[in-house]
């Protein structure tokens, strides 16, 4: 077989400066010019597969087949099929354009591209980064305006960070205004910054380059007082990472940070995640499904990470085999003891209405054990008391991150009001969003 055509060399974008219109282009390019050799190990596991079940034969006489001359003929015509129109046609017709229009470099990708540049970082973003391809997200700062900051900011500063497949566009939709809005509403002297990262690295890498982002963030704006994290999802992983390497690398920002808030994160792990582990498993060892065991196999190193809720190197470094039994190796990430933590947990049973199932599957990603950090094991228990823990009922994965609900349980742990008294008691509150919203129905349709 030809050798694989090399990365293309004469463009590269390695600054903190989110993709343009050209890198979008120059990065699809360099995909067609750069043929993975994962795709050519599915292929050929797909004919390992098809002729040993079919035939009736090992895999061994399957492969010797294999190296017969009609199918290394097909192989050659399959690889020169990719290659002509490929890299020698696409690509060139996708750099063409760029030469055309130069303009393209300083053009910003529109919503819908960077939702989707969003989600192909959350499968296949490490795999960019290893390419050295400029579809690899940057980790960048937005103002609460979608600017990418850049002035002065002082007092109270609250970055949050999203999820998986997610962006800093996430914390908001047109029913809710969002969390940023209601703790913008509270006192004039306070900052919303929302980060915006490459979901399919690893965590623990995510989490070292947030710790030095802040450092780097309070070294040009020394009026700072205080630093606030308020994560979902894995974004609530990376909190805790940032914070465990911010201490273990003595930053200065660590002994700024004030507040955690993890809203619906895995502490413990996505039961989606192991369920897609133990599919994987399972898979190989049934006749012609080989192929879907692979191809449930290409999902990122950040997805990989959900598995157990991993924070840190020493959780994976060690760790060769993403095929094949995993038990849980994670190290202890306890939270520092001068942080106030704070955790939201939302899950699909009714307050009224439980069932197995629904508190197995919790928020149809994380469980509510998981996203309270609640362990068997003392080791891993997060112990965060209970007045710093609310569970959502009816409320899904999906929209927990900028709910009302969510949003003023969150305003009231970062903005107590001692004339109030009442609300140490809505610090444990339980809202029972589906009853609620049922019983509002019902009683609508009664007036009607």
């Amino acid at each position: 077989m030809p050798s694989l055509t090399p990365l293309h060399e004469t463009y590269c974008r390695w600054d903190d400066t989110p993709p343009s219109q050209a890198d979008l282009l120059e990065g699809f390019a360099q995909l067609l010019t750069t043929p993975t050799q994962n795709l050519y190990g599915l292929m050929h596991d797909i004919q390992t597969e098809l002729l040993s079940s079919l035939l009736a034969i090992d895999e061994q006489r399957a492969q010797r087949l294999q190296r017969s001359c009609i199918i290394h003929q097909f192989n050659h015509l399959v690889y020169d099929l990719l290659k002509k129109y490929g890299s020698r046609f696409l690509a060139p017709c996708l750099r063409h354009i760029l030469q055309h229009y130069p303009h393209m470099r300083d053009k910003a990708l529109s919503p819908i591209a960077q939702e989707a540049l969003s989600i192909l970082n959350g499968i296949a973003g490490d795999y960019f980064l290893l390419q050295q391809n400029p579809l690899a997200l940057p980790m960048v700062l937005y103002d609460h305006y979608g600017a990418i900051q850049k002035g002065d900011v002082g007092g109270r500063v609250v970055i949050f960070v999203h999820g998986l497949c997610m962006s800093h566009r996430y914390w908001s939709n047109h029913g809710y205004e969002g969390i940023g809005e209601r703790l913008l509403a509270q006192r004039d002297y306070n900052t919303m910054l929302y980060l915006n990262y490459n979901t399919g690295r690893r965590i623990s890498a995510n989490g070292r380059s947030l710790s030095n982002l802040l450092e780097d963030l309070i070294e040009r704006n020394p009026r700072i007082q205080s630093i606030d994290l308020i994560g979902h999802s894995m974004g609530g992983l990376v909190c805790r990472s940032a914070l465990f390497y911010g201490k273990q690398d003595l930053k200065h920002w660590f002994h700024r940070s004030q507040n955690l808030i993890c809203i619906g994160s895995p502490h413990h792990g996505a039961a989606l995640e192991r369920f897609g582990f133990r599919l994987q498993e399972r898979l190989g060892r049934f006749p012609l499904v080989k192929i879907a065991r692979h191809v449930v196999n290409f999902r990122s190193n950040g997805i990989l990470d959900l598995r157990y809720g991993s924070v840190r190197d020493d959780d994976w470094e060690h760790l060769s085999i993403r095929i094949g039994s995993m038990d849980d190796s994670r190290k202890p990430a306890p939270l520092p003891a001068h942080i106030n933590t704070f955790l939201v947990a939302g899950t699909m049973e009714f307050k009224k209405i439980k069932t197995k199932t629904l508190s197995i599957i919790g928020d149809y990603l994380v469980s509510v054990k998981s996203a309270l950090g609640e362990h068997p094991n003392p080791r891993f228990n997060l112990n965060v008391p209970d007045a710093h823990k609310a569970v959502f009922y009816g409320l899904n994965h999906f929209e927990i991150q900028y709910h009302s609900s969510v949003a003023e349980q969150i305003t009231r742990w970062l903005y107590p009001n001692p004339e109030l008294p009442e609300q140490n008691f809505l610090h444990r509150h339980v809202v029972d969003l589906g009853i609620y919203e049922l019983e509002s129905l019902l009683e609508m349709q009664g007036e009607d």
